[in-house]
């Protein structure tokens, strides 16, 4: 993973306000007549600017504002950005912090500024689960985040860049210093993970294929000594009985992949915590071919496996204390003269036969032997992560991730980890109701069926999934954006890490 940022505590930052040298330096500000500790200070240096902007509303401290002032006299800094944080007798929620967080992010970039100090005043906040330790691991995340660029593209003039390298952060808190150095140490890693998983799904479908995954992967698990990585062929799948995983690459040249990933952090005879992706390389549908419009982001169809093998490399660089198995079942899903077709029957590893009613239902086929697979390693709990359907665009838009299991505490540990990550999830129900939608007259199951498309999917899988708790997430929405910020979006690489962490 690569660090693109240098994020440190400077606790002598407020003390040295009027001194310190940088290229911008962004104060947190409360609303009202009487001013924090900090913006106090600063307001003094430069003449009373904060109450003169206050006095003509320009700028009141409220959540999210921002004002700034070039060159502000008494100060060292070149830049001065005031960044309002609200009443200070007032609770935080998460999304007021997003707004904070996004209006110091977007101060930053708008002056290219390379090195930023920041400056947090005293914050209380609206859930009692949050604190200054949560706070600063989720500043961390998104400063790391917000930097990405993808580097890959091949005009390099056109190259986007990030000229931001150092950040100084002070937060008034009672925390000690040991602890708010880890929090912000989690955070840049989280941010990291989410930064690798978009690097893997920003690249064309050509050049990321279930090989390229494969080798990514063995790469990833060199850096790390607990952290190892096996990858299975075709012929190996074969023998193993994943007739299901290997039908949907029957029509691509590109050989499909099960990429097993471990880390051993735990004691060795420790269950572990399985998490699992969708690794569809590129989606043409196959013979049920979908439509040709926006078929380019079919290259995010592997958004799953990025999630997967990036939350591996977050585990295994915090040296978490548990144990973590990462699978990936990757393929290509092409149209050809070997393809599958409709009505095809395939039989599973778990040897439960399938009606293949739609080619373009092929993530839950490959996922079918995934979830079969996992089962050696008798996991605590699985998750599985997969841009499965377009019906939880439909239900939930673009915002939030479908969560569907056969587990309560699972499915609330999992909704818990999205909420603390700003990385959230919605449950949906997989009541027996939905299971007779995919009854079929030739196999055990079909792959399709009913109107419930997102439920349904899920409910397929739960057939694989009767001995472990198991939960599903569907970021068909979430994990990549659309139109002009079209790309990855590193998600659920936060919730996954966060639900890992508190195991941990």
């Amino acid at each position: 993973m690569k660090k693109r940022l240098s994020i440190d505590l400077q606790q002598d930052l407020k003390k040295d306000l009027l001194k310190v040298k940088t290229d911008s330096l962004v104060i947190g500000v409360n609303e009202g007549r009487v001013l924090n500790p900090i913006s106090t200070k600063i307001d003094k240096a430069t003449k009373g600017v904060i109450k003169k902007l206050a006095k003509r509303k320009e700028f009141e401290g409220k959540v999210g504002q921002q004002a700034y002032i070039a060159s502000p006299e008494g100060m060292s800094a070149e830049r001065l950005y005031l960044i309002g944080f609200g009443k200070s007798k007032d609770s935080l929620s998460s999304e007021d912090l997003d707004k904070t967080l996004n209006s110091i992010i977007n101060s930053i970039k708008s002056s290219k500024s390379t090195k930023v100090s920041i400056c947090f005043p005293s914050l209380k906040y609206s859930n009692d689960s949050n604190n200054d330790s949560w706070f600063l691991q989720k500043m961390s995340t998104f400063l790391e985040n917000k930097v990405y660029t993808y580097d890959a593209k091949l005009n390099k003039k056109n190259k986007a860049i990030n000229h931001l390298r150092k950040v100084s952060v002070y937060l008034d808190s009672s925390l000690s210093a040991n602890k708010q150095r880890k929090a912000l140490k989690t955070g840049q890693v989280v941010g990291q993970g989410m930064n690798a998983a978009k690097d893997l799904a920003n690249l064309p479908g050509n050049i990321c294929t279930p090989s390229y995954l494969a080798s990514t992967s063995r790469s990833a698990a060199k850096k790390y000594a607990k952290l190892n990585c096996k990858v299975f062929g075709e012929k190996e799948m074969k023998k193993m009985g994943m007739d299901c995983l290997l039908s949907v690459g029957n029509g691509s040249a590109q050989e499909s992949k099960l990429i097993s990933m471990s880390y051993q952090g735990g004691k060795k005879d420790d269950q572990p915590y399985a998490i699992v992706g969708k690794g569809i390389t590129f989606d043409t549908g196959g013979i049920s071919l979908k439509p040709g419009a926006a078929m380019d982001e079919m290259k995010f169809d592997m958004c799953g496996a990025a999630s997967v093998i990036a939350t591996m490399q977050v585990v295994a660089e915090l040296k978490l204390p548990i144990n973590v198995v990462g699978v990936v079942a990757s393929a290509e899903n092409m149209p050809g003269s070997k393809a599958t077709k409709p009505g095809d029957v395939v039989k599973t590893m778990s040897g439960l036969t399938v009606e293949i009613l739609n080619t373009d239902a092929e993530g839950r086929l490959v996922l079918a032997d995934a979830l079969t697979y996992v089962k050696r390693f008798k996991p605590k709990s699985v998750v599985d992560i997969a841009t499965l359907t377009g019906a939880v665009i439909i239900a939930l838009g673009y915002s939030t991730s479908g969560l569907m299991s056969n587990d309560d505490k699972l499915a609330d540990d999992l909704l818990d980890a999205g909420q603390k990550s700003s990385d959230e999830a919605w449950r949906l129900p997989i009541w027996d109701v939905y299971q007779k939608d995919l009854d079929s007259n030739f196999a055990d199951i079909a792959n399709i069926g009913g109107r419930a498309g997102t439920i349904t999917a899920a409910c397929f899988l739960s057939r694989f999934t009767k001995d472990y708790p198991w939960a599903h997430l569907d970021v068909a929405g979430t994990a990549s954006y659309k139109g002009l910020a079209k790309g990855g979006s590193g998600r659920p690489v936060p919730l996954l890490s966060q639900y890992l962490i508190d195991k941990a």
